[in-house]
């Protein structure tokens, strides 16, 4: 017999992968724009 799933271990599980994809939208995010910065900064001082 397996056991009934638990709506509160479900919603913390949904919730924290959640976060896990905003973080790495953010990280992502964060890593182009510094991408983009240093080009900018090369391109100015040549």
């Amino acid at each position: 017999m397996s056991p009934r799933p638990d709506p509160v271990r479900d919603e913390i599980r949904r919730r924290q992968k959640s976060r896990a994809v905003v973080m790495a939208i953010a990280l992502f995010a964060f890593v182009i724009l510094v991408y983009f910065i240093s080009i900018a900064k090369m391109a100015v001082y040549g």
